[in-house]
């Protein structure tokens, strides 16, 4: 091609009025594209210093269909490109059209023609087939003439642009509906006013901050936070507003909230918004004062967009009812389940589920009242979330199990038990917190999270039922182990029904004199090989949990006032008979009634009967136990406290408490020994029997199996003791010859030892 061809010609006709911007406004990006040195040097030259429509221009200059690709391959955002239709083939220019339209998607960019060759003009059919925006022969093209169809061309760019930005904003605001997570409807409701707002004025974007008033999250409910927020502001969302750099901008917004009006600066506006319920602002660095109609056009959007605000800020208040636990602000077990379908979907490496249960808890939010509790709650999310919250997903699942997914790294039990080792302040004490975890890996196999959570309760059931261990990693077998327990319950039902469960009985002896002073009974699940199917601390757990226990209790009771009654023939017959009491047999309708009617049944007076109730049932229900207690009391039917000085009992309430007797826990005596000729490991028994004795009760040290733990207990001046050192539990047969020979022989050399 020649040169005469492609020059453009600079003449001195009339050049158009271009006005000058009081804001720093970012150029329009015009793309230069043509073989010809020469044409790129006088386009530069007739462009210098121009300020089109606002704005002044930044020219990119390419030489090749190639070099033209490559540029727009790492930018996109020209408003208009200026192509030459003729350069290595005839076509080079429309193919460029078709690969900028088709390819990059670039539909919002003008495209202006240019040829040197007339002869080379584009069909009409691909004329408007890549919607090309003007056609110009560089003949023509004078610079007046390049500038107007440049303008032209901008003009044209800005109204799509504008018409694709309020499109966007406008989805984002109708998508902010349908979203029911976290924050994101109102976030995606911002965003999209945001946006709205931006294009609808012409304003930049990285002067905008959408802020309300609290989230149903925050911890300041009533606090102001930034909603939504734009380009280099986007870090603030979710942020209260005082962590606002600007602090102009921060007072300006505060100010608009409290006078609930718009505010107009010489650089700045604030627009308030107000919904029944709650209010807003947005604050826009316009850097110049909005024109009056500009600002006409700012109180009407406000004035429509606070209906769909006050609608979102509604779904979004509900979203988060469903979603989360009001005490903790934790998600809750239905949004803990999503979760884990969204990890249970991704191959992840090292990540697992954690449940994580605080073990008598309900001892603790009875014992201490329910306030203490939901301290205790909350002061244990705070630990979770201060030491695992920036690496892993933290829930509360029920009262007092917590769920976690995270990586191995962080959920495995050892750290766990160093982050919860550290007694918790609640009300001015120090509670120490024992815990149950079972943790369950996830094995990228895209196994629904309701089955991830099953399988993690099933490792935490394991755990609790542990005796060496207080957590528990799931393997299938576990689930076996299930069925297992179900296939027990069934047959503790069945031989129930048929009586071949036992009662069998442990002597307690008076050291004073050896004197059987009372028994114990004891269940037992024997086989048909003298052996046993399961032991109680197997089979009683589950009779608890399928709610056999009572009827069950109610008949041990009876089994007993029925052998106490035969016993009570012998000479030098027990003063008593003392039977343990479960929780759910305890708080059971009718239970002192059910319980006079058997000792009346059998002739026996009250005071033949001891209950022995946990500790942890004399502090559960307070009110109501106290209550039952007197009952019994008042009956002349004798309580105990069984396992004393294991549970979270406190001396003030257990003042209270119409009992008659403490027995020693067999875990304070086991320690007991004698090294050289001194007693070791006995603090804790002697500090119960002195509390026992200051308080007038009866102190019984149970699990006794050696003669220095019995010498010493007689030291201190326990009187009453049961253990394998005398006899271990025995059925109703034995124990009647068993009686028989101890009274016959307890007063011979052999026997010397014991008292």
């Amino acid at each position: 091609m020649s040169s005469n061809d492609d020059f453009i010609q600079i003449i001195d006709d009339d050049e158009p009025l271009q006005t000058s911007s009081s804001r720093e406004l970012p150029p329009w990006k015009i793309l230069v594209v043509d073989d010809d040195e020469g044409v790129h040097s006088v386009t530069k030259l007739a462009l210098k210093n121009l300020t089109i429509l606002d704005r002044p221009l930044s020219l990119y200059h390419c030489y090749s269909v190639k070099e033209t690709k490559e540029i727009l391959q790492h930018n996109r955002d020209f408003a208009v490109i200026l192509l030459d239709v003729v350069m290595e083939t005839d076509d080079a220019g429309l193919q460029m059209v078709s690969y900028i339209r088709k390819e990059m998607q670039m539909e919002e960019c003008r495209i202006i023609l240019r040829t040197g060759q007339p002869g080379y003009a584009p069909e009409l059919s691909i004329f408007n087939e890549y919607d090309i925006n003007d056609y110009r022969t560089k003949a023509e093209l004078t610079r007046n003439r390049l500038i107007t169809s440049i303008t032209a061309a901008l003009r044209s760019y800005r109204q799509i642009n504008t018409i694709s930005e309020n499109r966007r904003g406008l989805e984002l605001i109708i998508n902010a509906t349908s979203y029911l997570m976290d924050r994101t409807a109102i976030r995606s409701f911002s965003q999209g006013v945001l946006t709205q707002l931006a294009s609808l004025l012409n304003f930049p974007q990285n002067g905008i901050v959408c802020v309300q008033r609290g989230f149903p999250d925050a911890a300041n409910p009533d606090g102001l936070f930034v909603a939504g927020a734009a380009g280099e502001l986007s870090s603030l969302i979710t942020h209260p507003i005082e962590d606002m750099h600007d602090t102009e901008a921060r007072a300006a917004i505060e100010e608009s909230i409290k006078k609930r009006h718009h505010i107009y600066g010489e650089d700045y506006c604030v627009i308030y918004l107000q919904s029944s319920d709650n209010e807003g602002a947005v604050y826009i660095n316009t850097q110049h004062i909005p024109s009056e109609d500009d600002q006409r056009i700012l109180e009407v959007f406000a004035a429509n967009i606070t209906a769909c605000f006050n609608n979102v800020n509604m779904v979004e208040r509900l979203n988060f009812a469903a979603y989360n636990d009001p005490l903790t602000l934790l998600p809750n077990r239905t949004r803990f389940i999503i979760e884990l379908d969204h990890y249970a979907n991704m191959a992840v490496p090292d990540k697992l589920v954690a449940l994580i249960d605080i073990s008598h808890f309900a001892d603790l939010n009875e014992g201490l009242g329910i306030d203490a509790g939901n301290s205790m709650l909350m002061e244990f999310s705070k630990r979770l979330k201060s030491n695992l919250g920036e690496q892993c997903y933290i829930a509360r699942l029920g009262a007092d199990v917590f769920g976690i997914i995270g990586s191995e790294t962080f959920l495995n039990p050892e750290n766990l038990n160093v982050i919860l080792s550290k007694p918790f302040q609640i009300q001015g004490m120090e509670i120490p917190v024992r815990t149950n975890i079972g943790l369950c890996r996830l094995t990228g196999n895209q196994v629904a999270g309701l089955t991830l959570l099953k399988h993690a309760n099933i490792a935490l059931t394991q755990a609790k039922q542990s005796n060496s261990s207080r957590f528990e990693y799931y393997a299938e077998e576990m689930e076996g182990n299930t069925r297992w327990r179900l296939n027990v319950i069934r047959r503790l039902h069945e031989d129930f029904d048929s009586r071949k469960l036992q009662l069998w009985y442990q002597p307690q002896i008076d050291l004073r004199n050896g004197k059987v002073w009372g028994l114990e009974a004891l269940l037992r699940w024997p086989d048909a090989e003298q052996g046993f199917i399961q032991p109680p601390s197997t089979f009683i757990p589950l009779a608890e949990y399928s709610g056999l226990i009572i009827p069950i209790g109610d008949w041990v009771i009876e089994k007993a006032c029925e052998d106490y009654a035969e016993l009570k023939s012998l000479p030098d017959s027990p003063e008593y008979i003392s039977v343990n009491v479960s929780i759910p047999q305890f708080r059971s309708s009718g239970f002192v009634g059910k319980v006079k009617d058997s000792l009346y049944r059998h002739q026996l007076e009250p005071n033949s009967l001891v209950l022995e109730l946990t500790e942890s049932l004399s502090i559960d229900d307070q009110s109501s136990v106290i209550d039952t207690l007197k009952d019994l009391q008042n009956a002349g039917i004798a309580t105990s406290i069984d396992d004393f000085g294991t549970g979270y009992s406190s001396l003030s309430y257990l003042k209270d408490l119409p009992i008659s007797c403490l027995k020693i826990d067999q875990a304070f005596v086991k320690d007991i020994r004698k090294e050289g000729e001194i007693f070791v490991g006995g603090d804790f028994a002697d500090t119960i029997l002195t509390l026992g004795n200051k308080m007038d009760l009866k102190v019984v040290a149970e699990g006794v199996e050696t003669v220095e733990q019995m010498q010493y207990l007689r030291s201190i001046g326990c009187e009453i003791i049961q253990g394998f050192l005398y006899a271990k539990p025995m059925p109703m047969v034995e124990l009647v010859k068993w009686l028989e020979h101890w009274n016959m022989e307890k007063g011979s050399d052999q026997y010397d030892w014991v008292i």
